[in-house]
């Protein structure tokens, strides 16, 4: 389908940016209304805490799907159905009157999340491959903005004194509204966005779609260990986007819950605002054809993703040695630096991803960020371990059960390996050309 504008590769970006910081900001909706939602339904803590959790259950399988549907489909059908069906459970949440009914549709509404994969594998289909970092650097860094911004607009939007011309609770009129704009946004994305700046790439793209090529794409060297690397960065920045208020606020004596928040949004503001640093980088060391590391001579993307990698390791360590100094602007600064290096490893994981795998970056987007996720859920049960001695102790244990990651990086970079990381798995397979002949 021709969108009836003109589109270009920056347009496609604007598009798929707004597209992506939508939907995390209906991602992320319930959270400015948790109290009333508590009061209505008579929710205890542990419950909400639940609540908030399960807004990453169903992230794992649905960016691996979504990213194979991308690439087979085209990335604008893809983002509209996901946009639509978000926007009418948002809708039926806002008129649940069970718990039950309510948390179905918020699990639901919490899938708006895996955009983040069809969008990735969109912006790749349009830039070339010297541009690809910078370029997905701003769509992830601004869209994952749209958390914020959700959390900024929404209570001020639909204030407690809500009174409108259909609810009289403001977290139903927030969730009810915000369901209308993704369903309007979704035929924007699908009337307007094109699949791929050529016909014949958008061709070669759904030709290497079939299950068996995702398989052997998915088992490959490359895909593998950027996948775990994106464990120990974005697993990182989620599981600190939600430890970290409480971190300061027990770690330190701090009882002023408005003081620990704003200490913990400068990880958010490093982790997001600085993403496309990371991209950028990884681009210009690699048209530059510049050796930052004595190792991995000639793999220019790979050496700056290593030494991101190391940089995220090395802060984690210094955020336990600033927290048993006992001075908290010593952690807030360390807390920063860990964001930091979360951003740059994260720029340099995805623009490798479809710099690696030009023909199906939706796959391998969807397994790296999928798999990604998974930290989010386990390192916050490292932090507040009870056998530890301290709560400061937990981000040395996780910098350590990083290492393993890292030194996988530092075997599959090796210039020997690296060329044949796309090619070269863990599990033997048939590679792209016989996967489509089985599958016809």
């Amino acid at each position: 389908m021709k969108s009836p504008v003109r589109m270009t590769k920056y347009r496609t970006l604007l598009l798929a940016t707004i597209g992506f910081n939508f939907s995390f900001l209906i991602w992320f909706s319930f959270a400015p209304f948790t109290g009333p939602m508590a009061a209505e339904f008579g929710l205890s803590p542990a419950e909400i805490g639940i609540l908030a959790s399960a807004a990453i259950w169903l992230a794992p399988f649905g960016r691996i799907l979504t990213g194979w549907l991308s690439d087979r489909f085209g990335a604008p059908a893809v983002f509209a159905v996901v946009l639509t069906y978000v926007g009418v459970f948002s809708m039926w949440s806002a008129v649940a009157q069970s718990y039950t009914v309510f948390f179905l549709t918020r699990l639901i509404v919490a899938t708006a999340g895996i955009t983040f994969v069809i969008g990735i594998q969109h912006v790749s289909e349009w830039f070339e491959e010297g541009e690809l970092g910078l370029a997905e650097g701003v769509y992830a860094g601004v869209g994952n903005a749209g958390a914020a911004g959700g959390a900024l607009l929404l209570p001020r939007v639909f204030g407690t004194g809500w009174s409108g011309p259909l609810f009289e609770s403001n977290w139903r009129a927030a969730f009810f509204y915000t369901g209308v704009v993704a369903i309007l946004l979704a035929v924007v994305y699908y009337v307007f966005g094109e699949a791929a700046k050529t016909d014949e790439k958008r061709q070669a793209t759904a030709d290497n779609a079939s299950f068996t090529g995702w398989f052997y794409t998915a088992t490959r060297y490359g895909t593998v260990v950027l996948a775990m690397a994106y464990v120990m960065t974005f697993g990182l920045e989620l599981s600190m986007n939600g430890w970290l208020a409480t971190y300061y606020r027990l770690g330190f004596d701090t009882q002023d819950l408005v003081l620990a928040s704003t200490f913990a949004a400068t990880f958010s503001v490093a982790a997001g605002l600085l993403r496309p640093v990371g991209g950028y980088v990884s681009d210009l060391v690699a048209r530059k054809e510049k050796n930052i590391l004595p190792v991995f001579t000639g793999r220019y993307r790979e050496q700056w993703t290593f030494v991101s990698l190391c940089f995220v390791v090395v802060t984690m360590v210094g955020m336990t040695v600033a927290g048993l100094s006992g001075q908290v602007l010593l952690a807030v600064g360390a807390g920063f630096l860990v964001g930091m290096g979360c951003a740059f490893s994260e720029g340099a994981i995805f623009a490798q991803v479809p710099a690696m795998f030009p023909n199906s970056s939706g796959a391998v987007a969807g397994v790296v960020g999928g798999v990604g996720t998974v930290g989010g859920i386990v390192y916050p049960l490292v932090y507040a371990a009870p056998f530890l001695p301290n709560l400061h102790i937990g981000y040395t244990v996780v910098a350590l059960s990083m290492i393993p990651i890292v030194l996988l990086a530092g075997w599959v970079f090796r210039p020997h390996v690296a060329e044949r990381a796309t090619e070269d798995g863990f599990l033997d397979s048939d590679g792209p050309a016989a996967a489509a002949a089985d599958d016809d």
